[in-house]
């Protein structure tokens, strides 16, 4: 074996050991040098998009609250008014029928309304409309929640424009200036960018889940509904007894 080469070897094993520990300390030291992330300092660098999906979440916010104040069961179909309503009905007692209704303000009291009101009607016809009334009901319960399809479908897409803004942005500061010697340009811009699509899943998600709940306790509600409507066709406007109440 060579002996200058033996004794080249441990110098240069000393030197990458040297060189791995200054490597390590200098890793070590910049993690401990690097600012924690500041989630609002970096929406307030994610430029004009960020403001529109904030705009966006208000809104969403907005309406689920009106939603779950006001899109109650208690408020379209309350319990118990059918069956005080066929109860005086079957008696005769239309008058204390019709004043337990407007005691009562609610898409189901309309309803109870109409068909008292036109009790001597064609009860095909009578049907016909009831549907009608409660559908044209639970349309505009609807359409109220609307809004949060609106969010949901714009704060991602708004997200994804920011973010290819913020892209476009990195990488013409690159361009113009000493190319990548400064990795922190491109990672800045990069991260500006990405904060926009965070931002606007973050507002996306909640709304989409929101429109869904509400769908699916306006199918709940117009169940019940319907229900109740039949009942006073089942037990007043269609069996003999109640066919000849006035």
């Amino acid at each position: 074996m060579n002996p200058d080469l033996m004794r080249r070897s441990p110098s240069a094993a000393g030197a990458r050991v040297a060189l791995l520990c200054a490597g390590l300390a200098w890793s070590l030291s910049a993690h401990a040098q690097a600012k924690p992330l500041n989630v609002f300092d970096q929406l307030a660098a994610g430029g004009s998009g960020i403001w529109v999906i904030g705009a966006l979440s208000v809104l969403a916010l907005a309406v689920t609250i009106e939603r779950l104040v006001r899109f109650r069961v208690e408020r379209l179909a309350p319990a118990g008014l059918t069956d005080g309503v066929i109860t005086l009905w079957q008696r005769g007692e239309i008058t204390e029928a019709q004043r337990l209704i407007s005691q009562t303000p609610s898409t189901l009291a309309s309803v109870l309304g109409y068909l008292l009101a036109h009790r001597g009607a064609d009860t095909a016809s009578l049907s016909a409309r009831a549907g009608d009334m409660a559908s044209l009901a639970l349309r505009e319960q609807q359409q109220r929640a609307y809004p949060l399809a609106v969010v949901a479908t714009v704060a991602p897409i708004v997200g994804l424009l920011g973010t290819v803004i913020g892209m476009i942005e990195a990488f013409h500061v690159i361009a113009f200036s000493s190319g990548l010697g400064d990795p922190s340009l491109l990672a800045g811009g990069i991260s500006k960018a990405l904060v926009n699509t965070a931002a606007g899943l973050a507002v996306a998600l909640p709304a989409l889940a929101m429109h869904h709940y509400f769908k699916y306790r306006l199918q709940l509600i117009g169940i019940a509904l319907e229900k109740q409507i039949n009942r006073v066709f089942d037990e007043v406007l269609i069996s003999p007894r109640g066919s000849h109440a006035d």
